[in-house]
């Protein structure tokens, strides 16, 4: 039964993942970012707080599956209640299509450190579940342990800031980032042992800036089908800035943590169906 409905949700989560309908244009600029084609990284959500007495972005994510989003632990704080944006390219804008989730459940990994950014990831159930269309579609999850080589091409994507002092964006922005290898990340120069295996890290190389990427948002890398991976989850940067040599964005590293979303996931529904008995 367990077994099944982890397939279950496996398959829920790979229908027509990856594929936008209106596909990125990809271009090789890699210093704070540029404005992303509107609604081509689908899977991109604003996680919004209520803090302040109306609805705030604080956070990226990323849509996973009809009911699941992706995020970091650290964006998530208890005293708050939190939604889920989906279909968005500006923030400002009322948009067709963009339609509002209530974050029904926030499950932050159990072994999550704030000191060190450790097992930085969280899973948010939404309530109702959405249906997929053009502009909402979620991404594909890598395989369990795959580990993308140094040097791959990667976007990064969210509304945060443009400078490392400046305004949150209004429209969605993307930025290529190259992954950075453990064995060079992890250097004592680099992020020594604050970078470990369960990390990816991307930027660093004094051009590449990932300082429009949201906390929580995704780092993704396009497969050779054409499909769209969620490889990592922002987790923490230099307090230098954005564009520091030796300092790149590090991200939670998604394939890592696949058997945790797959445990969270199966847990849940066995709880609903023995609630329902």
């Amino acid at each position: 039964m367990r077994r099944l409905l982890v397939l279950t949700v496996l398959v829920a989560a790979a229908y027509s993942c990856g594929f936008p309908s209106f596909p990125p244009v990809l271009s090789s600029r890699v210093v704070g970012g540029e404005d992303a084609t509107p609604h081509s990284w689908p899977w991109q959500v604003s996680l919004q707080s209520d803090r302040g007495g109306g609805w705030r972005h604080v956070c990226g994510g990323t849509l996973i599956s009809t009911e699941w989003v992706l995020t970091a632990a650290h964006c998530i704080n208890e005293n708050y209640n939190y939604r889920v944006e989906l279909g968005k390219h500006s923030l400002k804008a009322s948009e067709d299509g963009s339609i509002a989730r209530r974050a029904a459940k926030i499950i932050s990994h159990q072994d999550y450190s704030i000191l060190l950014s450790r097992n930085d990831i969280a899973l948010i159930k939404l309530s109702p579940p959405i249906i997929l269309t053009d502009t909402i579609k979620p991404a594909c999850l890598p395989e369990l342990g795959f580990v993308l080589p140094h040097g791959s091409q990667c976007f990064v994507t969210g509304w945060g800031r443009l400078s490392t002092n400046g305004p949150l964006a209004d429209t969605l922005q993307q930025a290529l980032l190259p992954v950075i290898g453990h064995e060079i990340c992890s250097q004592q120069e680099w992020w020594s042992v604050l970078a470990t295996d369960k990390m990816v890290c991307a930027g660093g190389d004094g051009t590449s800036s990932g300082c429009n990427g949201d906390s929580g948002g995704p780092l993704i890398y396009q497969n050779p089908d054409g499909s769209w991976n969620v490889h990592g989850v922002v987790s923490f940067g230099s307090g230098q800035g954005c564009n520091v040599f030796q300092k790149p964005t590090v991200f939670t590293q998604v394939s890592s943590y696949i058997s945790w979303i797959n445990t969270v996931i199966a847990n849940l529904i066995l709880a609903t169906v023995k609630h329902n008995l």
